[in-house]
């Protein structure tokens, strides 16, 4: 009796360069089934990172790809290339990686690449705008909200094309620090929750302040991988 191959599952990459918590986060979504795909690969620019320790340990293949390993940017650009291919990669995903993809890259994965940014962008974005400096800048405003946004990666600075948005509310008595613990937790669920429905061609939960924006792009996306080559170089 023959049996019938399922599909082969999805599998995506992730590319940082700090503790690994979110890289974590992805994994154990992973392994509970809520993301229905494999990690196939992570990649850090810094060998003592803890995204790169913390992959590991849970015995998924990791490479350390920096300047000091590839002084050329088209190099780096080139061996990043290389090793998500080899990886069988479907999507890539951004987390706290303080760099800028080649061009080779983003070319390979167009829109199949994701990052979180702690803000609700446009706002708060670009240049220089990361991790607590956002934070600060919008308590200096007075803004009453902000949150976390999953935006598709271009060669500019939280440009690309937003994916996927959730609010999160600032009290009256907020510091930076319980900013971001709020702000991160948001900017993780909301991660898991997009990458879970590009794999099932799905729209992400609508919570937050651009819940119907996120189905249609989302879905617009999907539509125009799943019709195209698709970026995985599997058989």
């Amino acid at each position: 009796m023959t049996g019938i191959c399922p599909p082969p599952r999805g599998r995506f990459a992730v590319v940082g360069s700090g503790t690994g918590t979110t890289a974590s986060r992805l994994l154990d979504a992973v392994d509970d089934g809520t993301i229905p795909a494999d990690v196939a690969v992570v990649v850090g620019n810094n060998s003592r990172s803890g995204i790169l320790t913390r992959a590991r340990d849970r015995g998924v293949r990791t490479f350390h790809l920096s300047g000091k390993t590839h002084p050329e940017p088209d190099m780096l650009d080139a061996a990043m290339l290389d090793a998500l291919d080899a990886a069988g990669t479907d999507l890539v995903v951004l987390a706290g990686y303080m760099k800028l993809l080649g061009p080779r890259v983003l070319e390979r994965f167009k829109g199949a690449v994701l990052n979180t940014h702690p803000a609700l962008l446009p706002a708060y974005g670009g240049v220089g705008m990361y991790g607590d400096r956002v934070h600060a800048a919008v308590l200096a405003d007075g803004a009453t909200r902000t949150g976390a946004t999953v935006h598709q990666v271009t060669a500019v600075y939280d440009e690309g094309p937003i994916v996927a948005q959730r609010e999160v509310e600032i009290r009256p008595d907020d510091d930076v620090e319980q900013l971001r613990a709020r702000v991160q937790a948001a900017e993780k669920s909301l991660l898991v929750d997009v990458v879970a429905a590009w794999f099932t061609d799905a729209a992400p939960p609508a919570s937050g302040v651009a819940g119907d924006q996120a189905s249609g792009l989302m879905r617009e996306s999907l539509r125009r991988d799943r019709t195209a080559s698709p970026p995985s170089a599997r058989a």
